[in-house]
């Protein structure tokens, strides 16, 4: 009798088996059918082809777990030990799965909304600030709707606990307290989602603006919910909180224009010069491409140790071009002056007058006879001699204050 039932348990075991593995498989091929069906008609419909694309497995996943719980209720018997725990499995997978296609519809959307208003994949500009705004917001709101929707799967899946069902109507109970007590836990993390709305919606910076932080020059790569990826100019990733952007000042050379005004200094000689100087910036801007033709100044700033500091002012259409057209004038100056100006080149002076010489640039050397004492009072005759000057004159105080002190004792006595 043992054996029989043990028999019966394996091909009941084996039936149940087949079953399900017939009905996932019959599943996976309607997905597949459904996929391909999809794609056809999104040759006409770039709805269509997102959502053939995005959501193939997660409607093929849903489709296998729907096709497991009808089989596995279709041939095994409702009283066996083992079906509570697996259709709880079944379920728990089906919340999952409706999750993940639900996310992925979210994500066909945020497609269809940037390809309609943010001009789809195509390469974004600095001067694209329209359609970078909205790609950003988008893109930030779609993690905002993923991230409540997988919240609330994650809560479904633990509701269907009995445990946990009881716990979720003692939260509902006491609503009030614990919202302050979880505020107060999660302030830091909730504080950063909040900053990565507000950096989305406020517009302070968009993905593909260029900022200056930390000493660090780079390009917003990625805003999310928490943080934010800037992409530094030597192929470096710098990860900053959202909470960086609202709290620390922070440069944006692409918030309202791409143009940039940039300098390049040189220090030269006093005979430079300046109008042929300046016109040889004219012809070096003019002949690069790089310059967008609305400012090139040649000025004198600074006099500094002997030398004249002249600063040229230019302008291009975004940073990039304009650190590399200021590195183009600079060069192309210094070659210019070392072909056409050697003379106008830093130097130093050295004006003779008798046995002294005197370095421009460096103070007063003297030479030849005249040399630096080592003391103020002794170590020459000279020294000497004013130690003795000060010493009488010293002695001959003294000597005054003595008599005028006398004097006064004698008048008051």
């Amino acid at each position: 009798m043992p054996a029989t039932i043990e028999l019966e348990s394996t091909t009941n075991f084996f039936v149940v088996a087949a079953w399900v593995a017939g009905a996932v498989t019959i599943a996976y091929a309607l997905g597949l059918v459904l996929s391909w069906l999809l794609q056809r008609i999104g040759r006409r419909s770039a709805v269509l082809r997102d959502v053939a694309q995005l959501t193939r497995r997660p409607v093929r996943a849903t489709f296998m777990v729907i096709a497991a719980s009808a089989a596995l209720r279709r041939a095994s018997d409702a009283t066996a030990s083992w079906r509570g725990w697996l259709d709880h499995a079944l379920v728990i997978l089906l919340i999952g799965a409706l999750t993940w296609m639900v996310a992925s519809l979210v994500v066909v959307a945020e497609r269809q909304v940037i390809a309609k208003f943010a001009g789809g994949d195509a390469g974004l500009t600095d001067a694209d600030r329209h359609r970078r705004k909205i790609r950003t917001q988008v893109t930030v709101l779609r993690r905002l709707v993923i991230a409540v929707f997988v919240v609330l799967g994650g809560a479904a899946a633990l509701m269907t606990f009995p445990s946990f069902a009881d716990i979720g109507r003692t939260l509902f109970a006491s609503a009030g307290v614990l919202s302050v007590v979880a505020g107060l836990a999660a302030q830091t993390s909730l504080g950063a989602v909040f900053a990565g709305i507000q950096i989305a919606f406020s517009n302070a910076i968009r993905v593909g603006d260029v900022v200056v932080l930390e000493d660090e020059w780079g390009r917003i790569e990625e805003i999310t919910l928490t943080y934010v990826v800037v992409h530094v100019w030597d192929e470096r990733r710098l990860v900053l909180p959202c909470t960086y952007f609202t709290t620390t000042p922070f440069q944006n050379w692409t918030r309202n224009a791409t143009e940039l005004l940039g300098t390049a200094e040189l220090d030269v000689d006093f005979a430079v010069p300046f109008d042929a100087m300046r016109a040889e910036l004219d012809r070096l801007l003019r002949a690069n491409p790089r310059w967008d033709g609305r400012v090139g100044v040649l000025q004198v700033t600074d006099t500094v140790d002997g030398y004249v500091r002249v600063r040229m002012l230019v302008s291009a259409e975004n940073a990039p071009t304009l650190f590399d057209l200021r590195c183009d004038v600079r060069e192309g100056m210094v070659k210019w002056l070392k072909r056409e100006q050697p003379g106008a080149l830093p130097r130093r002076r050295l004006a003779f007058d008798d046995d002294h010489v005197f370095e421009s640039s460096s103070g007063t050397t003297h030479v030849g006879q005249a040399r630096a004492d080592s003391g103020l009072f002794t170590g020459s005759p000279e020294a000497e001699q004013r130690g003795r000057a000060f010493d009488d004159g010293d002695d001959g105080d003294d000597r005054a204050r003595d008599r005028g002190f006398a004097h006064a004792r004698w008048d008051g006595g």
